[in-house]
This record gives structure tokens, sequence and C-alpha cells, in this order.
């Protein structure tokens, strides 16, 4: 289980990596679809996997509240019970869990909530989010931290990043405690630490240095694309890549669209997740390289080309905008599938693309071309 910094572009501060796992390797950069209650939002694994997904992503919080971590348990671990072969990533529950802000209630030690279910009063420590993670079963698991909004005022700010530093330590080595014991050395779990501190550079900077103190194999960048301005999430990710460890892989967590995804991987991330190709294609838009589509527009009622002309997914070859505007308007759940495997194939290829661009010193000028096509089509 290690990462391995392959090349470093040299017209920009983007990395080509492999991180290895015990389900398989991961191929850096790369996107996690997300699979918030075990599954990717009207994809079977086999779906997933012909897309060229690596790895995906499971939700903490959701998959306590339902199924609950000792059925998954019982089923083997969410590899078996959602029968997908690869790496899975676990949050930690912690983003969930501080976006309930009337629901809970947070101090040194954990937070107190109430269910969005039934009601029903549940705590989240850095200990029971471990242990819920390794009941899950997850390749790679998230520390449990405090997520404030990056606006919040800096003394709100800086408590988040007192708690993260201290709920690391005890995550850490929760983590270190289950792969010593016996059983875990058929399914080894990591732990990656994430940085907290709003777009305050010198808290971000604090937080960083004191996880970095800590053994974790790879490290996140949390609470940002949380209200914040495009160019100061770029700023902020930037800093944070700049002082994280070289030889650790970096994930910056719930982002997001196309722009930031290449913006991002220019300042030195890894790895990114986000609900945004699944959801937009539920409500009716398509991602291509010349921007978004909203399918059900009028205009497309008698358009009989693909979603995008150049495109190699199964649904640019096979369908028209015309007939996923039909599916979409008569309520068939067959559209928005349609929509969402063409946007995970979208953003999947947008990764191997850049991948492609960093192993030959070309990044800058792939970035270039891209942001100009997607946002004149924008704009349009």
């Amino acid at each position: 289980m290690s990462f391995t910094l392959e090349h470093k572009d040299k017209s920009a501060k983007a990395r080509a990596g492999v991180l290895e796992t015990f389900h398989g390797e991961i191929r850096t950069p790369v996107f996690m679809p997300v699979g918030t209650r075990a599954a990717v939002k009207t994809l079977t694994p086999r779906v997933l996997e012909e897309l060229g997904a690596q790895i995906i992503l499971g939700n903490t919080y959701h998959l306590l509240t339902r199924p609950g971590p000792d059925i998954v348990e019982k089923a083997g671990g969410l590899h078996n019970f959602m029968a997908w072969e690869k790496p899975i990533l676990t949050d930690s529950g912690g983003f969930q869990v501080f976006s309930l802000t009337s629901l809970r209630n947070i101090n040194d030690n954990g937070v107190t909530f109430q269910s969005h279910v039934d009601g029903a009063n549940l705590f989240i420590g850095p200990r029971e989010s471990m242990e819920i993670q390794q009941q899950l079963g997850s390749d790679i698991a998230m520390a449990f931290d405090e997520c404030p909004p990056s606006k919040a005022d800096k003394k709100i700010i800086s408590q988040a990043v007192k708690r993260t530093i201290e709920w690391a330590e005890i995550c850490c080595e929760s983590n270190l405690k289950f792969n010593e014991k016996n059983y875990s050395k058929i399914h080894r779990q990591l732990i990656f630490g994430i940085g907290q501190g709003g777009v305050h550079d010198d808290l971000r900077i604090e937080c960083i240095e004191k996880l970095k103190e800590i053994p974790f194999p790879g490290y996140a960048i949390g609470g940002l694309a949380v209200g914040e301005e495009p160019e100061e999430m770029y700023r902020v990710t930037e800093l944070s890549c700049d002082n994280l460890p070289e030889d650790k892989p970096r994930y910056l967590m719930g982002v997001g669209t196309p722009e930031d995804l290449v913006n991002s991987v220019l300042r030195g991330v890894d790895m990114f997740d986000c609900v945004m190709p699944t959801r937009n294609a539920r409500n009716g838009t398509a991602f291509t390289s010349s921007g978004k589509i909203q399918i059900k527009a009028g205009r497309y009622k008698d358009d009989f080309s693909p979603i995008q002309e150049d495109c190699k997914c199964y649904v640019c070859r096979n369908f028209s905008k015309a007939y996923i505007r039909h599916l979409l308007n008569v309520g068939e759940s067959l559209g928005g599938q349609l929509l969402t495997i063409h946007n995970i194939y979208f953003y999947l290829k947008l990764m191997s693309d850049m991948r492609a661009a960093i192993e030959i010193d070309n990044l800058s000028l792939f970035a270039k071309d891209f942001l100009i096509k997607y946002n004149n089509g924008e704009k349009r």
C-alpha cells in the first residue's frame, strides 16, 4: 500500500502517480464517482467498470443510518455487499453531520445529532467514525474532522482546526490498531488526514503542519467548495498542495465542476469526488467539452445528433438528444441513466486526458485549450 509519484509536469505543479490499495491500484489524477448509499445512482458496478471507474466513494453517515454498519459487515463489507471489486473510499461522516445545523450538538468528544431518517439520537466522534468505516471495509478511510463554513468567523474555524488535529491523532491510532489485528491482514485500510482552516492561510498551514506529524499515507483538503469564490478556492488549494508532502496523495474533497478539476490538477491535486455529474444528469444536464447542455430545452426536440459529436461513450454512439429529451420529459428513468453514463464517462475521460498531458509535460497547454472551449460554450 503505497503512492508512487511517476511524473511531475514541467509546465505546472501537476503530478501523475499510482496509489496501491488492497483492492487494486489507482492511477492519478483520478475522479471518484460518489456511491452515497452503496450505489452510484442508476449505474451497476459492471457499467461503472466499463466506463473506466477506478475507485468509488461511499458515505459513512448515510450507511450508518441505513442499512447500518453491522449489516454491511455481516455481508462481508461494502465490496461484497454491492458487488464492486475495485477500491472504495469512505468519507468520515463529518461533513454530513456538521451540515445538520439544527439537529446536532458538538463538543470536543464528537457530535450528537438526530438522524434525518427517523429522528433517533446518534453520536459520532473520531473513534466511532473509524469503527464504522472499519466495519464497512473500505480501502481508504477518512479521519473524522470538523468542517465549518469556509467563511465562518475565524475563531470558529480556529476551534475547528484544533478539534480536527486532536481527532486526527485518535483516528490514526485507531487505524494502526485495526491494521495490527490478525484478521486485518486480509484487508488493511489506509487512512487520510483532512486539512481545515477555511480561507485563512495561517490556519491552513497550521493544520497541515500538525497533520504532517501524524503518519498518514495520504492527505485531503477539506472545507472548500462551500460558498467561497472559485479563485479563492484555487488559492487555498494551491497553498495546501505547496505545503503537503510530495510523496503522498492529495485529495480535494467535494470538487467539482470540470473547470475546478482542471484548475486543481494544475495546482497539484491528485484525487477528487463530487455528486455533480450524477446529480446534474438526473436534472437533465449533460457535460460536454463545449460546456453544459440542458437536454430538456425545446431546441433539442428534433435534434438527432449525439450529446457530443466526438464522444465515444455508449450513449453518444447510440442515442440522440431528441430521444434523451423525450425520455426525460415523459418521466422515463432511462433518460437520467443515459445522461449519468455520459457524464461519468466525460469526467473520467477528462482525468485520463489530463494524466496523458502530464506525462508529456503538456498540461498547461491542454488546460488552456480545454478551458477556452468549455467556457466559450458556457456563454452561448
